[in-house]
């Protein structure tokens, strides 16, 4: 069977994991490994934007998709260039436009995301004027065997945790799957992809390890996406932002269990419970009693 994935993680990657010694309960040592974070800066063409703590790869997508989703990059503006110094920790995006956004980044709030999220005030303006696709579907057969092959694919997660992972899929498909030490900077990075091949986000379904925030609707819902899935649960202001965009938010989906929120009307039941497996304990993730079911 063919590769599905266009991009996927590679946990054996250098520089991504480091590996610490240590105890374990029985006072015996062992050796296990850690992701690595480091700050990275990122500035629109002179003017520093922000600094965050990432893994480390692919710098140039998430340099792109976090000002795409900030709305500081318009849908017509030319990149011109992009360098990155891993030595200094810094990205630069340069543009064909002067950019000048002194007073907008007064204009912050504080998201929920891991490693301090922000999003920019004029975004919750951009966020009311979106229309999502209303003819987008998501098939439980699709969402069974995404859930399968996303969960069993070789991860950072799999490999030493503590990462949140997010997944561009079309149909039953994953096609980009991106991990960062924070969900926002995962779904940057595919964002940051997105623009980069030109990809169109009407057809896509959106997964993600993290919770269903209001940060992770809000990011969602302006690259256009019209389904977002998670294996974690929801915030009632993540509800509240996705029933107002007509997104279809689907949570706590765990083996054969899942919940929708917001948008149920774009899910087609075309497959039987009782052929569908059970998760293996392997690819089980954290979540709370209520999550599990329980």
């Amino acid at each position: 069977m063919s590769d599905p994935y266009i991009v996927r993680p590679d946990p054996d990657a250098a520089g991504l994991t480091a590996a610490v010694s240590g105890i374990d309960q029985t006072g015996a040592a062992i050796e296990t490994r850690v992701v690595e974070e480091r700050p990275l800066t990122l500035f629109l063409n002179a003017q520093e934007i922000v600094t965050m703590m990432t893994i480390g790869d692919h710098p140039d997508l998430l340099a792109v998709g976090y000002l795409q989703n900030q709305n500081m990059l318009r849908d017509d503006d030319k990149i011109t260039g992009i360098d990155h110094d891993a030595d200094l920790g810094v990205v630069v995006v340069r543009t064909a436009r002067r950019t000048d956004y002194e007073e907008k980044m007064k204009k912050k709030i504080r998201t929920s995301g891991c490693a301090q999220g922000t999003v920019f005030g004029d975004v919750m303006e951009e966020f009311e004027t979106v229309r999502l696709p209303a003819d987008a579907e998501l098939r439980t057969s699709w969402l069974y065997r995404l859930a399968k092959t996303i969960n069993t694919t070789p991860s950072l997660y799999l490999a030493a945790g503590a990462i949140h992972g997010c997944v561009l899929c079309r149909q039953d498909r994953p096609l980009v799957y991106m991990e960062d030490v924070g969900r926002h900077n995962a779904v940057d990075k595919i964002a940051g992809w997105m623009r980069m091949n030109g990809e169109t986000a009407g057809d896509k379904i959106f997964y993600t390890t993290g919770r269903l925030t209001s940060e992770m609707v809000i990011k969602t819902v302006m690259m256009g996406i019209p389904i977002l899935v998670s294996r974690s649960g929801f915030t009632a202001w993540g509800v509240t932002l996705a029933r107002q965009a007509g997104l279809t938010l689907i949570g706590r989906a765990r083996g054969k269990r899942f919940v929708a929120l917001s948008g149920p009307d774009r899910i087609v039941f075309d497959i039987d419970l009782d052929t569908v497996p059970d998760e293996a304990a392997r690819h089980q993730r954290k979540g709370s009693l209520a999550e599990a079911g329980e």
